[in-house]
């Protein structure tokens, strides 16, 4: 009998309070880290960097292994456009850098893990407190509940899995929770509206808010933000999470 296909795993890392914790897991050769940011501080042995544009050269790596890539809004700009631009996508990093592993490493599951964006206490990041950029008044960030529920079921269209490796109690995406060890072989976990999920598509290419140099902030003022948290409510209707169920190779 033929052993089944090892899954590929993309783990995004942010930098959450939790990420320090993220430095013993075992990598295997099927999961690939994508660090967000300053994120690429927890563990040294990342395989991608995704920063923001204006993410500052020195708190860029120095040096990299032969393996290890950083990629900035060249990469991602284009990548998340073929998922339907900024606006819809959101326009905060967590959510870029999925849409970039989505279209650059097609994995079957995407991971995430210091990304749950409560920013509660002082301690807001592992290296201190930083800028909490989701929070920000912004256009395309009205609910990110709603911008993880469109990413996860895009990538459920595309075969791929969103969970969140987090234990924190509460956090703003709505992934299914797990633990790392866990991610052997999960079921299909997330209740989805196949009609609902063509109507929230169709409603944005009606709207046509597609920004192809990704500076949808240039442009806002032409947009019609309750039309935007209308959209919102779709996707929210068409991605209900469900509970993990766990197998074990």
């Amino acid at each position: 009998m033929a052993r089944p296909r090892r899954l590929s795993i993309a783990l995004i890392l942010g930098s959450g309070p939790s990420a320090p914790s993220a430095r013993n897991w075992p990598k295997p050769d099927n999961v690939k880290i994508i660090a967000i940011n300053n994120a690429w501080r927890a563990r040294p042995d990342w395989d991608y960097l995704v920063h923001a544009g204006d993410f500052p050269a020195s708190r860029r790596p120095d040096r990299m292994a032969a393996w290890q890539s950083v990629h900035s809004y060249e990469s991602y700009v284009p990548a998340q456009n073929r998922f339907g631009g900024f606006v819809y996508g959101g326009g905060t990093m967590a959510f870029t850098a999925g849409y970039w592993a989505l279209d650059a490493l097609k994995p079957d599951i995407l991971a995430y893990f210091a990304c749950d964006m409560t920013y509660s206490g002082k301690m807001t990041h592992f290296y201190g407190e930083g800028t909490a950029d989701p929070l920000r008044p912004d256009i395309t960030l009205q609910s990110l509940e709603a911008k993880s529920a469109r990413l996860m079921a895009l990538a459920g269209r595309q075969g791929c899995t969103c969970i969140n490796l987090s234990a924190e109690p509460v956090s703003r995406l709505i992934f299914p929770r797990a633990a790392f060890a866990d991610l052997t072989r999960p079921a299909a976990v997330v209740r989805t509206d196949a009609d609902a999920i063509d109507a929230a598509l169709s409603e944005e290419n009606r709207l046509g808010y597609m920004v192809e140099d990704g500076e949808y902030w240039r442009h806002t003022e032409h947009m019609d933000a309750s039309a935007l948290s209308r959209i919102d409510d779709m996707w929210l209707r068409a991605c209900k999470p469900g509970q993990l169920q766990k197998h074990f190779a």
